[in-house]
């Protein structure tokens, strides 16, 4: 798939022509906004300051639940809100904003598989399954092409998700990952969490409380392969 060009952030500014203020927390942050113009994976940057090599990036899927609605079920909120504040934090990061709600699937599907799970008691990802979806149909490779437009070649990473690490290693990206824990109380919550560590990966402690059997298994991670 074509990504069009962003121009460079060290010969073009790139969004210099969206730059403003974002006001948090009682500060002024600098903000400049670039379209990812993927039909499927695309989204937006959010730069945010002048960041540099080893800067914090987020890249994140849009998700209305936790977002907007503030579910108790899900950490997408918690892990936005950490991760802006890490960035407003440093005074400089990029938040890559995809609109890939409901892994990918979109909000009606998403809405399908909350009520598939809760007709059968299996979690969203087999949800998604017995539905005929991917259990995560997102890919990163544009996100991944984004960044490196803004010259970057070696991040922070704030995520739990191995497949984002693993698209921006490929892409020509350093990565250094770092997990964000972020507690949910809902029992539903706890147990998309252990499914998220069980099915995907995602670098999540252990939670007895979610009452798993299979929670105490050794969890994979992605390590960038050896460069020679």
């Amino acid at each position: 798939m074509t990504i069009l060009s962003f121009g460079s952030a060290r010969t073009g500014r790139a969004g210099a022509d969206t730059a403003h203020r974002l006001g948090r927390h009682g500060a002024q942050l600098p903000i400049r906004v670039i379209e990812i113009p993927d039909p499927r994976d695309g989204g937006h940057l959010l730069v945010f300051g002048e960041p540099h090599d080893g800067c914090l990036v987020r890249v994140h899927s849009r998700c209305l639940y936790g977002e907007g609605l503030g579910s108790d079920d899900c950490d997408c909120g918690g892990e936005l809100t950490e991760s802006m504040d890490r960035i407003q934090a440093e005074g400089s990061g990029v938040l890559v904003y995809l609109e890939q709600e409901g892994r990918g699937a979109g909000l009606i599907w998403k809405a399908r598989g909350y009520r598939e799970s809760e007709q059968s008691g299996t979690d969203t990802f087999d949800s998604y399954r017995s539905l005929g979806l991917d259990a995560d149909a997102r890919r990163y490779d544009s996100a991944a092409r984004a960044l490196r437009e803004l010259d970057l070649t070696r991040v922070r990473l704030l995520t739990n998700n191995p497949d984002k690490c693993r698209a921006l290693t490929e892409a020509g990206i350093t990565v250094e990952p770092i997990a964000l824990t972020i507690a949910l109380q809902s029992s539903r919550g706890r147990q998309y969490l252990q499914a998220k560590r069980r099915q995907r990966q995602h670098t999540i402690p252990a939670d007895p409380l979610a009452d798993d059997e299979a929670s105490a298994r050794v969890r994979s991670w992605w390590r960038p392969r050896a460069r020679g």
